[in-house]
């Protein structure tokens, strides 16, 4: 159901602003009245408005001032000029400015009501609009417009989450620590619970914990001194101190090195740091909000990632599935993708054959939201007569296990290990080139080795 139309009656003759006020009242609007124009513009500062009633003619602030500046900051707001015999060319003015109607002095109830009925029309237009944009998104379009990212779905699954993260956001000083598999939305929801609290108006840091180069790593986390080392040529504030007062995310922090775990955990419990080559600590209020796809408490379990720092980044912990178990979602991120990507390359929104949902509602998608949005920009630009068919998704056929088999024992690290392992005897044992096969840097192969006891092991050598 829509809430009332607010209607604002900004007029300097107070019993015109009152007669008004009863009129609309009467026909099912929320009515308020200021009778300057100082007035009128803190009435608006602290109450949405959708519709006002100006006067041209005002003592102080002139009635075209007022509507230059609700123009600039409310611009969805409709006005209504209202003038005496004699304004025209004020009220040309005012219509240039954005003004949607103007009536005369004196005018009839008459007049006003068909004013107001064409704009109420409008209105409800806009409002029906907004409500249609936002129906396949669960969260606003403010909130779109300020993570600018999207969270589409349908699911109970997916409601979960949002849940969780709205929950989340309401407490703007505890850590959180999101996970699932790789391409599920885990930064998206990261950027719901900043952009949803109180600290949206500071920054959002987005740390990939597997990107730093080890030698930088100290550096990037806690800033330098002017001189602390070769090439600091200036004094540098880290990402702890970047993100006083917003929100630090760590990205993949089960690849974090062991001895930066330890000054990590030292930075969240005594919330400030000492830059390197100072000596005088500097306090900064951050929260962290935390990403991986490993399962973290069976690293702890593998003396790989400190409990510690675990229980502290894990006071709220928010999973979500992958998109296999949650297929309700498929249909309304399809249509979101396509006509998104639809939008980019200039055409209209394309139709979708029947058998494509359910075509992809029995894919098992391991790469998850990213994957079927691949598959559907793929499709957008490779189809042809405006409407997407099975045949323009190319799936991988489903490996069926036999019934009564069990499941695979391996885990998400002993598959990453078999990757690593695999890629390095497949590229000769190139380190550079094997990370770049990976979309890794050196660094990080050279940490995650180490973190798994991978050891080059040639087989080609010769007595």
């Amino acid at each position: 159901m829509m809430n009332k139309i607010s209607v604002l009656i900004l007029d300097d003759e107070r019993q015109f602003t009152e007669e008004l006020e009863e009129f609309f009242r009467n026909r099912g609007f929320d009515p308020s009245i200021a009778n300057s124009g100082e007035e009128g513009l803190a009435l608006l500062k602290q109450k949405k408005v959708d519709l006002l009633i100006l006067d041209v003619r005002l003592p102080g602030i002139s009635g075209l001032d007022v509507l230059k500046e609700v123009k600039l900051r409310y611009p969805s707001m409709e006005v209504i000029v209202v003038s005496a015999h004699g304004d025209m060319d004020t009220v040309i003015s005012a219509m240039r400015l954005g003004a949607l109607d103007y009536l005369r002095k004196p005018f009839r109830q008459l007049d006003i009501r068909i004013a107001i009925e064409r704009t109420r029309k409008f209105i409800h237009l806009q409002q029906r609009l907004k409500q249609i944009e936002e129906k396949s998104s669960l969260i606003t379009k403010a909130l779109e417009e300020r993570i600018e990212r999207n969270l589409i779905g349908v699911s109970e699954e997916i409601r979960k989450v949002l849940g969780m993260a709205m929950t989340a956001a309401k407490f703007p000083d505890t850590h959180v620590l999101i996970t699932g598999e790789s391409g599920t939305g885990k930064e998206n929801i990261a950027r719901i619970i900043h952009f949803a609290s109180d600290r949206k108006d500071n920054l959002l840091y987005a740390v990939n914990s597997s990107s730093v180069p080890e030698s930088l790593i100290e550096s990037e986390f806690f800033g330098h001194k002017k001189g602390s080392f070769t090439g600091a040529a200036s004094d540098k504030k880290g990402f702890f101190e970047i993100c006083d007062h917003g929100t630090l995310f760590f990205d993949e922090i089960a690849d974090m090195p062991m001895n930066m775990q330890s000054k990590v955990l030292r930075a969240i419990e005594e919330k400030q740091i000492t830059r390197v080559g100072d000596t005088e600590p500097v306090r900064t209020d951050f929260r962290i909000i935390s990403a991986t796809n490993h399962d973290l408490d069976q690293m702890v379990t593998e003396k790989k990632f400190r409990l510690d720092l675990f229980h502290r980044l894990n006071t709220l912990h928010i999973y979500i599935p992958p998109l296999r178990e949650r297929p309700d979602d498929i249909a309304p991120l399809l249509h979101h993708f396509a006509s998104e990507f639809s939008k980019k390359i200039n055409r209209p929104a394309p139709a979708i054959e029947k058998g494509v949902v359910p075509l992809l509602m029995q894919y098992d998608f391991p790469g998850n939201i990213r994957e079927l949005k691949n598959l559907v920009e793929r499709a957008v630009i490779l189809s042809f007569g405006g409407t997407l068919c099975v045949s323009d998704f190319p799936l991988k056929p489903k490996r069926e296990r036999p019934k009564g088999a069990a499941l695979p024992k391996q885990t998400l690290i002993d598959a990453e290990i078999d990757m690593i392992k695999s890629a390095l005897h497949e590229l000769g044992f190139n380190q550079k080139v094997t990370a770049a096969q990976l979309g890794i840097s050196r660094d990080a192969l050279i940490r995650k080795m180490k973190k798994f006891g991978i050891t080059i092991i040639r087989t080609d050598q010769t007595d």
